[in-house]
């Protein structure tokens, strides 16, 4: 029993396709994909030691805007211990909230009366 007829055999060949006219060289062939750019890593300081604590309470009390994300990129140190570090100079004195939301603690320096 045969379910194709014969006569129709040469319907289902592939035709060979003729090549393009090249008229660039290298217009014709395909754009490959570039694998990407990989971020390096970050080495952020996990424990704080007596440099890190003293430039975090030297330097963060003069910022205008300080947040875990700003303590994090400025002085590379992990958002845990920055987190920690936040609530120590809040604790001390140094710094006022502005923002208190549960995604993001937003500070700033403490000013004069006058303002």
């Amino acid at each position: 029993m045969q379910l194709v007829d014969p006569s129709w055999s040469g319907v289902f060949r592939a035709k060979a396709k003729a090549p393009a006219p090249s008229s660039g060289g290298k217009a014709a062939k395909k754009k490959k994909w570039s694998k990407g750019k990989v971020k390096d890593k970050a080495q952020h300081a996990v424990v704080c030691d007596k440099a890190t604590f003293d430039r975090i309470m030297k330097e963060a009390p003069t910022w205008r805007l300080i947040s875990q994300s700003i303590l994090i990129e400025r002085l590379k140190v992990n958002g845990s211990l920055a987190r920690v570090a936040i609530r120590h100079l809040e604790k001390e004195g140094l710094i006022k909230r502005i923002v208190h939301h549960s995604g993001q603690l937003i500070y700033t320096r403490l000013t004069t009366a006058s303002d």
